[in-house]
């Protein structure tokens, strides 16, 4: 029953994040307020417990999620046979520089932390 609470404090949240996006034509998507709504609400135990119970649920069937890319890319094997090559390249390079940016980023706001 507390995994059913949590998933419904997930899905509330998205869904105020999605009507103040919408609502307030906010340049940010619904899910992302959500996330920041979730973020605040997670500091209050009567929220914390149920999405704890709700994410475990769902950390422990984290394999099924693969299941539906698995199939995408069985399904398109011609075209990753293709284009294969390209999009290695460019998930390796975004990886690389998203982490470049993050590690940036951390140091800035560490410098100023400490002055």
């Amino acid at each position: 029953m507390n995994g059913l609470r949590g998933l419904a404090w997930l899905l509330a949240l998205q869904s105020v994040g999605e009507l103040l996006a919408r609502g307030l034509s906010l340049p940010f998507p619904g899910p992302v307020i959500g996330m920041l709504l979730l973020l605040v609400a997670l500091q209050v135990p009567s929220v914390r417990v149920p999405v704890a119970a709700c994410a475990n649920f769902l950390l422990s069937h984290l394999s099924l999620l693969f299941v539906p890319v698995g199939v995408g890319v069985m399904t398109h094997l011609d075209l990753l046979g293709q284009y294969g090559a390209r999009m290695l390249v460019v998930v390796v390079l975004s990886t690389w520089m998203g982490l470049a940016i993050t590690v940036l980023v951390l140091r800035l706001l560490r410098g100023k932390s400490d002055a």
